[in-house]
């Protein structure tokens, strides 16, 4: 009998083990049931196209849906906040963006944008596009700066979110070129530009994903777009540095996040398969045509990245002096 315990006694602690073993090992059949993906804007901007752009891939990859969720609200806090607080089990995700490096330098946040969460992948960098409404009496930059020196206050320009790179640009613009435009925050891309279209704010700074369709139909002006090359479908929109204006140069880039706590293995599952998309052709072929560089990054190459620019839109935002009201 006494034998019987102590093999028995052997067998529950090799069982323990190997629980532990296969917890570690995070789930050899991960994922067995559907994945949360939220993306914290308004439907209908560039993360949603995004967003929907990786689930389809992962859910063809791995026969499990990848459920977009929509959380917009906070300047992006309701949906990162949502991801913080989720199970780390790698069945809730988020797609980020550039404002999750920037928001902290301006309000306390109920999350640490490091401590708080596990880098999985970036994606790629897209440069902004500064675009009017069609009632603008501007059709280039230097008509746009003179516009509004000549007005002061009285150009609008609408931004996806207080605090996110739409919103710096903006303000940086008004350094630069010495003038004095007010900001008009959306909680998204989409709304924004329903607004914009419509003439009730004049000027926004975009991805170009969000506006190419509109400018090619008339229902937009696009004036100049930062970086040094111009937009392939967009050949037409110099850059900033060629229509007069070299210091202005911001640009947008998103990423993958998962809860701080998720194992290395989901992890990696996770950035190996979004980079098996981001590697495709016909994924570098899609997104170049509305204007974003396709550019992966690991989860430990995208968890620097997002350090290094929280100190450069820090440095950005003192500069500026910006503050949100």
């Amino acid at each position: 009998m006494q034998k019987i315990r102590v093999e028995l006694a052997a067998l529950a602690a090799a069982a323990l083990v190997a629980s532990h073993a296969g917890n570690a090992g995070a789930q050899p059949n991960y994922p067995n049931r559907p994945i949360r993906f939220i993306t914290p804007y308004a439907p209908g901007g560039s993360t949603s196209v995004l967003a929907r752009l990786v689930g389809q891939h992962l859910t063809e990859r791995w026969g499990q849906n990848v459920i977009v969720d929509n959380r917009p609200g906070g300047n992006t806090v309701i949906g990162t906040e949502t991801l913080a607080k989720a199970p780390p089990d790698g069945y809730t995700i988020m797609l980020v963006a550039s404002t999750h490096a920037i928001l902290s330098s301006l309000i306390k946040t109920p999350y640490d944008p490091i401590k708080d969460f596990a880098p999985i992948a970036g994606l790629g960098v897209s440069p902004q596009m500064l675009v009017l409404s069609p009632g603008v009496p501007a059709n280039n930059l230097q008509e746009l700066i003179a516009l509004a020196k000549a007005k002061p206050g009285q150009l609008n320009f609408a931004s996806s979110g207080a605090g996110g790179p739409t919103h710096i640009s903006g303000e940086f613009f008004n350094i630069i070129a010495g003038v004095k435009t007010q900001h008009v925050p959306y909680k998204g891309a989409g709304p924004a530009m329903v607004d914009l279209m419509g003439n009730h704010v004049q000027m926004f700074y975009s991805v170009p994903i969000n506006v190419i369709g509109h400018v090619k139909s008339g229902k937009l002006k696009a004036i100049a777009v930062t970086g040094d090359t111009r937009v392939k479908s967009l050949p037409q929109v110099p850059t900033f540095a060629e229509a007069g204006l070299p210091g202005f140069d911001i640009k947008t880039w998103t990423g993958v996040l998962a809860p701080a706590g998720t194992s290395k293995a989901i992890v990696a599952k996770l950035s190996d398969d979004i980079g098996v998309l981001l590697a495709m052709q016909e994924t570098k072929d899609k997104l170049d045509g509305l204007g974003m560089a396709a550019g992966y990054s690991n989860a430990q190459q995208f968890g620097e990245w997002i350090k290094s620019e929280m100190v450069r839109y820090a440095k950005v935002i003192k500069t500026a002096n910006i503050r949100i009201d």
